[in-house]
């Protein structure tokens, strides 16, 4: 990680966090990045809104129980996870960022110490959606440094 604030949380922070019905179960040691809202269409589809993700290093992420995780391979180069039990949507990969996972903030046991930092593709937001005005808001990916951590 770089020497920007990546997140909120305290140092040494442990985070879990599972699907509805419970067959998917994590944990995750150290930082997560504070959320970003993605209001990009694929986001939009897989989760029935927008995606408000984080994302941790794959490195710190480890399953308690995954029986039913499963990918969806959208294109050659992302993927989805979602329980196959109670169809939560969990995860998002990208295959050119082999370090991080973006995670659906939904499924974090609160509390996280996350707050919700900016909104990305929001010119793509739906017609019935409004923005939140105190959230910085971009029309395109993340921005500058960010994007290497863009999980969502």
């Amino acid at each position: 990680m770089n020497k920007r604030k990546y997140s909120n949380q305290p140092a040494g922070n442990i985070t879990t966090g599972s699907c509805a019905c419970g067959s998917v179960r994590f944990q995750i040691t150290g930082e997560l990045r504070d959320i970003v809202n993605c209001h990009c269409d694929p986001c939009r589809r897989w989760t029935g809104h927008f995606m408000a993700g984080t994302s941790a290093q794959i490195k710190n992420f480890f399953f308690e129980s995954d029986s039913t995780l499963t990918w969806w391979e959208r294109t050659k180069e992302v993927k989805y996870g979602f329980c196959s039990n109670c169809g939560s949507s969990l995860f998002w990969e990208d295959r050119g960022r082999t370090e991080s996972r973006a995670i659906t903030a939904g499924v974090l046991d609160p509390p996280t110490g996350l707050k919700t930092v900016l909104n990305i593709f929001s010119n793509l937001a739906s017609d019935y959606h409004h923005l939140d005005e105190e959230i910085k808001t971009t029309s395109g990916d993340l921005p500058g440094d960010q994007k290497a951590d863009r999980s969502n």
